[in-house]
């Protein structure tokens, strides 16, 4: 046995002993992750790959747990039979549950988690998500996003947990579930802070853009979730594809190296965003000078999905002209190569499958049915119509996101940009409408209203956003509802009956010109597979408790509006009603 192969010795022992067998190849090869779509078993060994990573809708066929489990099982022992037997890790985007898999729990969105204001809750679902990860194998999630959003212009605005740090600092106790005390052995399954440094204020909300401030000012609003994240342990941090004041973070020395490491005493692994050796230099392709941006500045793992070969080739021919030193080098294979320990890859290297029956298990869903109504923000309640009274009462149900677990999902759910219908297991809102309703009610849909009258009690409109994801989802134009939605609120008022609209959506959507005309207003943001508790709340089976995470803009000419900046929204940050009271 070689010292790095003994479990007894400490980490930095054994990482020292592996550092001392590997050649040049090896350790670049360490620093490259691929996507598997673009690489092979055969790749990983020959290639001696560190990291493996499955984009989003990246996934085997058919998409099920245990085929998820069999698929890292062959990478990670073509991993083993390289010389030094270095396993990989793999990384995948469970951000808001282990989303890539069909009958995966399914999680609100962080906008939704930072509506709870409750991180206990949110650490629950850190565990339980690690729980299902780990059901497959997979040791590495690309995830808290940590931004701080102040533009819901921002495709990404569902990922953020608010507007101001102090939501998404106390929200970092996801990592503390994920990670447990420490990076470890499963089910401890290592976190990413993301998107280092000031993704959620770039000018207009442009995905991938320019953050303006001054380092004070980046400092004081978009530092703080960081520095929590640090202090609970968080394995690695992810570098944003935005700039900061028209230069690309991930080339970035000063705020990587200087910053993260040397003055915040960062020692986990710094990885790149998809790509983003690109986005330095604003390239299509990326040559020395990106790679050598990149890595000088102190990026470690470099996520090139596609272009890794061409990335070893290039790293390896920096490294021999002295522009990459090697210091650098081992550097970033410290740190791969002690997490790749403290997670006890090497001597528990695949898959423990007795988690695989809690993947979509009724506990988890059940915590999830919980997140869901803790959510809810019930921004009107004219007349005290809610809750509804369940019993003999005749409830009209429209919407196209009433019966669609794909639009309650949203982005980042089975595929990269998410879609309507029936993509995975779960309860739509409207399901969960017809069981709180009780067997006594009529519950009557369809999509456009069509056939409400004024027999009814009660009309529920569920109208929102179709799944979009990052820049995707950017709306630098109009942010109202689409006209199929105003026409099926428009039918349900000319019923006279009472309306209430439920909005599924990732962030605040111009809605004050239509909001006098609707007798209730709740914001369900992007709440999973669980739909059965937004009508928790409805029904009144659970208090409405959920505040805003971020402020709600009387009209887009306002955009961008943050607390404290003077202006007058239509609902201010932490407003919600409690539905005993009628008071925030």
């Amino acid at each position: 046995m070689m010292r790095y192969q003994d479990p007894a010795l400490p980490v930095a022992e054994r990482v020292d002993d592996l550092l001392a067998r590997m050649s040049l190849d090896e350790k670049i090869g360490q620093m490259t992750q691929a996507e598997r779509l673009e690489s092979d078993e055969a790749d990983v060994t020959a290639y001696r790959l560190g990291s493996v990573l499955s984009g989003g809708g990246s996934v085997p066929e058919p998409n099920a747990p245990k085929t998820w489990a069999d698929m890292y099982d062959g990478l990670q022992r073509a991993a083993l039979r390289t010389p030094l037997g270095i396993p990989i890790l793999y990384g995948v985007d469970a951000v808001h549950g282990h989303g890539n898999v069909v009958g995966a729990t399914v999680f609100p969105h962080n906008i939704g988690l930072g509506a709870t204001r409750d991180p206990g809750l949110v650490r629950e679902i850190g565990a339980a998500v690690a729980r299902e990860v780990t059901g497959t194998g997979i040791t590495w999630n690309f995830a808290p996003c940590l931004g701080v959003v102040r533009n819901p212009r921002w495709g990404r605005t569902y990922e953020s947990f608010g507007e101001l740090s102090e939501l998404p600092v106390v929200m970092t106790s996801y990592i503390a579930g994920l990670q447990g005390p420490r990076v470890g052995p499963p089910p401890s399954v290592m976190a990413t802070a993301k998107h280092y440094i000031g993704d959620g204020g770039t000018d207009d909300g442009d995905d991938q853009g320019d953050t303006r401030l001054s380092e004070a000012e980046l400092r004081v609003l978009h530092l703080p979730p960081f520095l929590a994240a640090l202090r609970l342990g968080v394995g690695s941090i992810m570098i944003s594809l935005s700039a900061w004041n028209g230069v690309k973070v991930h080339g970035h020395r000063y705020l990587i190296t200087d910053v993260l490491k040397n003055e915040l005493g960062f020692t986990g692994i710094v990885v790149s965003d998809w790509n983003g050796l690109d986005e330095i230099f604003g390239r299509d392709e990326f040559t020395g000078e990106e790679v050598r941006a990149a890595i000088n500045a102190g990026i470690d793992m470099v996520m090139v999905p596609e272009r890794w070969r061409q990335f070893i080739d290039v790293l390896r021919e920096e490294v021999k002209a002295g522009r990459v030193p090697m210091s650098r080098i081992d550097d970033a294979n410290r740190r791969i190569l002690t997490k790749k320990f403290e997670q006890g890859l090497f001597e528990h290297p695949l898959t423990d499958r007795s988690y695989l029956e809690l993947i979509g298990s009724d506990e988890h869903r059940a915590l999830a049915r919980r997140a869901v109504a803790a959510s809810q923000v019930v921004l009107k309640n004219e007349a005290g119509l809610l809750p509804l009274a369940p019993g003999a009462r005749r409830i009209f149900v429209a919407g196209r996101a009433a019966d669609d677990i794909g639009m309650q999902c949203g982005g980042w759910t089975i595929s990269w940009q998410g879609s309507p219908g029936a993509i995975t297991d779960g309860t739509t809102i409207l399901e969960g409408v017809r069981a709180a309703a009780g067997p006594d009610a009529t519950v009557v849909h369809d999509a456009g209203g069509a056939g409400i009258d004024s027999s009814f009690d009660v009309a529920i409109a569920v109208v929102g956003e179709e799944p979009y994801a990052e820049d995707e989802g950017d709306l630098p134009g109009d942010m109202g509802l689409e006209a199929c939605d105003l026409e099926t609120i428009a039918r349900l008022r000319e019923a006279g009956v009472p309306v209430v609209v439920v909005l599924v959506s990732g962030r605040p959507l111009d809605i004050a010109a239509e909001l006098p005309g609707w007798d209730a207003f709740v914001a369900a943001w992007l709440p999973g597979t669980e739909g059965d508790g937004v009508a928790d709340v409805l029904f009144g089976a659970v208090p409405a408790s959920g505040r805003l995470p971020v402020t709600w803009m009387r009209s887009t000419d306002q955009l961008p509006i943050n607390d404290g900046d003077g202006q007058v929204p239509l609902f201010p940050y932490g407003y919600g009603l409690s539905l005993d009271s009628g008071e925030s």
